[in-house]
């Protein structure tokens, strides 16, 4: 298991706080996103600013983290594929099991004890918490507006910018039959008018 460094910026001290129960501290901190911070669809690109406001409290089993973080998410319009920004707002609790505690959850067969976040070293690592709280936000299939009409299926013409834009489309069942009007009559069937 690797050790978190407490150089990061999305590595929080718990020494602030301490251990006993009821003490508190508060804090905001920027962070530059790290890589893959959303889907393939939308997402807060590598490098970019995330804002956190943060509040650390002692409990007994550990550290309660409570914050928000704002960011801006960028990604394309699954109509017209035009850019599309998204403010990112999310609210997050989590508790940080201490790890005597987190053990003692495992030791007593604590379903749950498994996917506790857990202090390290008397440090927190917010990264997994902050994807798991602002990636499940971001939508899935954004669009630049809510009336985008997207793209011709036929040509990728942009639909909003011809709202008349249109194609005669022969189903390909009828298409044989098109030509059949335009051909000369035989002479069997000026017979038969």
């Amino acid at each position: 298991m690797s050790r978190l460094d407490p150089r990061s910026s999305w590595v929080l001290d718990t020494k602030e706080v301490g251990r006993r129960p009821g003490s508190m501290t508060e804090l905001t901190r920027e962070v530059a996103a790290p890589a893959e911070f959303g889907t393939d669809v939308m997402a807060v690109a590598e490098g970019d600013p995330i804002s956190l406001d943060l509040r650390l409290e002692s409990v007994v089993e550990g550290v309660l983290v409570t914050g928000s973080a704002r960011a801006i998410a960028t990604g394309a319009c699954v109509r017209c594929l035009d850019p599309v920004t998204e403010e990112v707002d999310a609210r997050f609790q989590e508790l940080f099991a201490y790890a005597d505690r987190a053990a003692h959850h495992l030791e007593v067969g604590d379903e749950d004890a498994a996917e506790e976040y857990v202090i390290e070293d008397g440090l927190i690592d917010l990264e997994t918490l902050l994807r798991d709280t602002v990636v499940p936000t971001l939508p899935f299939q954004p669009v630049c507006r809510e009336d985008c009409p997207g793209l011709c299926d036929q040509c990728g013409a942009r639909l909003a910018e011809d709202p008349d834009h249109q194609h005669d489309v022969i189903d390909p069942r009828w298409a044989a039959l098109q030509g059949v009007s335009a051909q000369p009559a035989t002479a069997d069937e000026e017979k038969r008018t």
